[in-house]
């Protein structure tokens, strides 16, 4: 993703919710401090596991499971957001990548991206305004991750487009070169969740509708 490009949906996204750019830059430097050679993942690495294959990317709508339960999940590259790892991990499914900022998810559910991440999945770990605290408490709890940020990339924290996770998780698959990629676990129109979750859903449908998907 071409930061210029992203810049103007980032400051849109910012007055939407009322969110302070500061609190984002702020949190990617603190993410920024906690990499080290061994608890990096390369983008090459990254790059190999999805470029030319299949994804199923995979948000954590209260359908998940029952969607789920009708794919040939060894048909694809799993890309998982945070809560919706939980699912792949209950079904004995250790999904390819993990894009969480290990916010709004249950302490269960922060520990079994741990045991994912230690099985070897790729997780990617977001860091934001609000996430301060669980950076500082589960970040060094992953073996191997990759740093991302809303806000401008710098050294080895990425910005591949994309907001909440769920639909970050299309964005990083569109930007390895994905040969194709299908949704599951999204509800954009869910009339169960806070007017929060509402305004993020209607970010995700836009996102991923000006990825073509």
């Amino acid at each position: 993703m071409d930061f210029a490009a992203w810049e103007p949906i980032y400051e849109r996204i910012l007055k939407d919710f009322g969110f302070d750019r500061e609190g984002d830059e702020k949190a990617a430097m603190f993410l920024s401090s906690m990499l080290t050679v061994k608890n990096t993942v390369s983008l090459s690495e990254l790059e190999a596991v999805i470029s030319e294959k299949p994804v199923l990317a995979c948000g954590n709508a209260p359908g998940l499971r029952a969607e789920l339960s009708k794919i040939d999940l060894s048909a694809f590259v799993i890309i998982a957001a945070d809560g919706a790892s939980a699912a792949f991990m209950d079904m004995r499914r250790v999904p390819e990548v993990i894009c969480t900022d290990l916010d709004g998810n249950s302490e269960s559910d922060i520990e079994k991206e741990i045991l994912a991440c230690e099985q070897g999945s790729i997780v990617l770990i977001h860091a934001h305004g609000d996430n301060l605290d669980k950076l500082e408490k589960y970040v060094l709890r992953f073996k191997r991750f990759i740093a991302t940020t809303q806000a401008e990339p710098f050294d080895k924290v990425y910005n591949f487009g994309g907001f909440s996770d769920g639909d970050r998780c299309v964005f990083v698959a569109q930007n390895f070169r994905a040969k194709s990629v299908r949704l599951a676990g999204f509800d954009f129109e869910d009339p169960c969740v806070n007017p929060i979750k509402k305004k993020k859903l209607k970010w995700a449908k836009e996102l991923i509708g000006m990825l073509g998907i």
